[in-house]
């Protein structure tokens, strides 16, 4: 087992004050049947591959993805390799970066455009997220043997079927999108960033090794 990884500063000050118990058992049963697929990977010792979806991959999805990557090598499961994607492609949402920026996560630009790919690091030697805006179904992400992680209920009611997953769970937030240009954007887009942490650090902590 490798050892702990410690996340930048400003990160592992919000992780701590993470309050598990906060959290609605209802969330919990949303939650479970992700714990279940991560934990039936875990033990016997296989990749374990979440694709995080959303209608447009541009603003819940990438949170997701991001949160998920850095609860993984926080508990120190292995082998756990976050994608995300949409139903279509436009572009990450300035609005999320600034918010990860702020959390503490450190973020470098690699190319500009319609559709800029970002670099995000959780901690000094872990391998960055690449996140950009892409199909659930480009290239860039895994065919088969993943499990589908519908974080919006539009994306999940107008995609009935996710060719490849091995498993689809639903795991909905309400859109950060309505409070664009408006004086409550900046609070909205970190609730709801905290609350997918929240959730995805609950995730991993329930994985037995």
């Amino acid at each position: 087992m490798s050892n702990k990884v410690t996340l930048y500063p400003e990160i592992e000050a919000v992780v701590n004050g993470f309050e598990f118990e906060n959290l609605l058992e209802e969330r919990k049963e949303v939650l479970q049947p992700l714990i279940n697929f991560i934990q039936a990977k875990s033990s016997q010792q296989e990749e374990i591959r979440l694709n995080l979806i959303c209608t447009h991959n541009s603003r819940r999805s990438h949170l997701a993805q991001i949160w998920a990557q850095a609860a993984a090598a926080y508990y120190q499961i292995p082998q756990v390799y976050c994608y995300s994607g949409g139903t279509e492609s436009t572009a990450m949402f300035p609005a999320v970066v600034q918010t990860l920026k702020q959390t503490g996560f450190k973020i470098q630009a690699l190319s500009t455009g319609n559709n800029p790919v970002y670099a995000v690091k959780y901690a000094e030697n872990e391998h960055p997220v690449v996140a950009f805006s892409k199909t659930y179904y480009n290239d860039f992400n895994p065919k088969e043997g993943f499990a589908a992680i519908m974080t919006c209920s539009q994306a999940d009611g107008g995609c009935p079927f996710i060719a490849g997953a091995e498993k689809r769970i639903a795991i909905t937030y309400e859109d950060p999108k309505e409070f664009d240009k408006s004086e409550q954007q900046a609070e909205k887009y970190k609730e709801r960033s905290l609350q997918i942490g929240l959730e995805m650090f609950y995730v991993f902590s329930q994985i037995r090794k």
